[in-house]
């Protein structure tokens, strides 16, 4: 289980990030571009590509699950009580890295370094 007080930090704890509203709800974002949304207590959504999202739903598919948006498959979308609070971390670490511009897409530490491996494995 992960609390959604845990998630902000998280997100937040990431070189660049800003929350701001989206629709309502909170958006996590770096260099302008969403990697994460709040769209309730309960869920999380983050953004990466498709092959991940699979991947990542298929290894966990008890606090994972495809999120649609219309035609296109956009997000995981993480049931917090159900989900690791490492695993929540890999993958927000890995939305953000997405959503950077090129140049600056590294871990910030060693700890992120750690869990971009993780990510990258598919592990928790």
């Amino acid at each position: 289980m992960i609390a959604v007080a845990d998630v902000r930090r998280l997100a937040l704890s990431l070189e660049g990030s800003v929350e701001q509203d989206h629709h309502g709800f909170p958006s996590f974002r770096v260099a302008g571009k969403i990697f994460a949304t709040l769209p309730d207590d309960e869920h999380l959504h983050v953004m990466l590509p498709e092959d991940r999202i699979r991947e990542i739903v298929g290894g966990d598919s008890h606090a994972c699950e495809e999120k649609w948006w219309g035609k296109k498959l956009a997000a995981v979308r993480v049931s917090l009580p159900d989900a690791a609070k490492d695993r929540v971390a890999a993958m927000l670490e890995e939305a953000w890295s997405a959503r950077q511009p090129t140049a600056a897409r590294r871990p910030t530490s060693a700890r992120s370094k750690a869990a971009a491996k993780r990510s990258k494995r598919g592990g928790p």
